[in-house]
């Protein structure tokens, strides 16, 4: 959401009075007369215009001296879309902050990481989202915490801790400005607890705005999912992850119930990783997109209509770790999903690190970048020429010379991609795609797009192209679409395909 649409009242105040859900997450409404803010679907009376603020984000009506409403609870929203997809530096700074990069680094981690003095982000990111960085990594803090309080059991001790907390006082500050209650009334007022189900594991849910095609989505990950590092399993989609401060196995499955969400497992190795690996989990089932956004872009082309109408709430899968998806596309560069899911699995097998208590299928972590560039050629399996690409690729990203992570900027990402041996436009595009999460990305040269719509012969990549110009800056979800309507072709009936 850009600057105008908040600085317009009667507009968002339209939203609020229609209580419409597709602004939620969006803007945030305040109220002047009771010092609360809410998400603009709140069935809370709708408060008099005069009386009314919105704010871009939750941090900055908290900066304003607002409280969270106990209600409507709109730290529960999915984040913005407008800085999930946003190519700016306030949305590469967002996705970074959401990863948990000041917690562990502070505001000089990201300035430097985004290249700024602390000054100049600061007050970009005032400007542009109403709260500088502190601010926006404790409601972070909070949210991550509110989060925990209402759907899992934890002590409240290891709540704080889990959402990045210094200490439990602090938490508790927090939570006493942010919701007007403490931790422990938080946790009283909360009607059910899901418990942690097994030992060791954290249960959660995360919302996203409807339409959610999650089979769509499992099934995708099905077809990819590389023996070592991913299974799926009675329709859950389990992986291993390596974040900041250790390994961590996570399970993704779609709610049951009519409300859009994904239910989420976890089993870290240090609950200091809790944020971060949840963050990862939303970017993986793209859980900040809008929905309505897509379908009213994609809509102006006819020939997807039938498409929208099969998959609403079709997402694009991304990926937790961008240089695993990197080389996993290289490795899978034109050959067939079985033949590159082969591939895959031998190179975690030589290289990866195995994981301690191994949970069934899942027994290692992906390599490294320095793991494969240590290795060098002659430890990779198939031809020289992908060998030394991918050796080239994990010397780049061990480097720093490559960044690939969502706070990229992803036209220089994709330069750089593109200007090593062995990397071409569509591989690039593929990684800008799932691993930057960029929502415009369109893989002309792809053979499957191609055969979607009926393009044959070397005109086909210029068709594309002037239909993608009806797509933006959607393309990367009309190419899901497709690839879908591929699939749908192949398997009518989607349930218990084998991957």
């Amino acid at each position: 959401m850009d600057q105008t649409s908040v600085a317009d009242p009667q507009r968002c105040y339209r939203a609020v009075s229609s209580r419409d859900r597709r602004f939620d997450g969006v803007f945030y409404v305040a109220v002047t007369s009771t010092g609360i803010y809410c998400r603009p679907s709140c069935p809370a009376r709708t408060p008099l215009l005069e009386n009314t603020r919105f704010y871009v984000t939750a941090a900055a009506a908290q900066d304003a001296g607002f409280r969270a409403c106990r209600r409507c609870r709109p730290e529960a929203v999915p984040g913005s879309p407008a800085w999930d997809v946003s190519a700016d530096v306030s949305g590469r700074a967002m996705r970074l902050i959401s990863d948990g990069l000041v917690d562990r680094e502070g505001v000089p981690g990201l300035a430097s990481r985004l290249g700024y003095s602390q000054r100049q982000l600061h007050r970009l990111l005032v400007a542009r989202l109403g709260a500088g960085p502190l601010a926006l990594a404790r409601a972070r803090r909070a949210q991550t915490a509110r989060t925990l309080i209402a759907s899992s059991s934890m002590r409240l001790s290891d709540v704080a801790f889990a959402a990045g907390f210094r200490s439990v006082r602090q938490f508790n500050a927090t939570m006493q400005e942010v919701y007007g209650l403490p931790a422990g009334a938080l946790r009283r007022r909360t009607a059910k607890l899901s418990g942690d189900g097994q030992a060791g594991w954290i249960e959660l849910r995360l919302a996203c705005r409807g339409p959610f095609d999650g089979r769509a989505l499992m099934h995708f990950l099905r077809l990819h999912a590389a023996d070592g590092v991913e299974d799926v399993v009675d329709g859950a989609y389990r992986r291993t992850l390596r974040l900041p401060h250790g390994p961590a196995v996570v399970q993704l499955e779609p709610a049951t119930d009519d409300v859009p969400a994904i239910r989420v497992r976890l089993r870290l190795g240090d609950l200091r990783d809790l944020p971060t690996a949840v963050e990862r989990c939303r970017r993986l089932a793209d859980l900040d997109a809008d929905p309505a956004a897509v379908h009213e872009g994609l809509g102006r082309d006819a020939d997807l209509a039938g498409d929208l109408h099969r998959h609403p709430g079709l997402r694009v899968p991304g990926h937790p770790d961008g240089f695993e998806l990197a080389v996993r596309t290289v490795l899978g560069q034109q050959v067939s999903l079985a033949s590159a899911r082969a591939a895959t699995t031998r190179l975690v097998r030589e290289l990866g690190e195995p994981l301690l208590g191994a949970d069934g299928g899942l027994t290692h972590l992906f390599p490294t970048a320095e793991q494969i560039a240590g290795g060098g050629p002659d430890r990779l399996a198939g031809p020289r020429s992908r060998a030394r690409t991918l050796v080239a690729l994990a010397e780049a990203v061990a480097g720093g010379t490559v960044v690939l992570d969502r706070g990229a900027d992803r036209a220089e990402v994709v330069d750089a991609l593109t200007a090593m041996p062995g990397i071409g436009p569509w591989t690039a595009g593929y990684i800008a795609m799932r691993g930057l999460g960029d929502p415009d990305v369109v893989l002309d040269g792809d053979v499957g797009l191609h055969a979607a719509l009926g393009l044959r012969g070397g005109a086909g990549r210029e068709a594309l192209r002037q239909r993608a110009a009806d797509w933006r800056p959607w393309g990367s979800y009309a190419c899901l679409h497709l690839w879908h309507r591929v699939l749908d072709e192949r398997w009518p009936d989607r349930t218990g395909v084998a991957a």
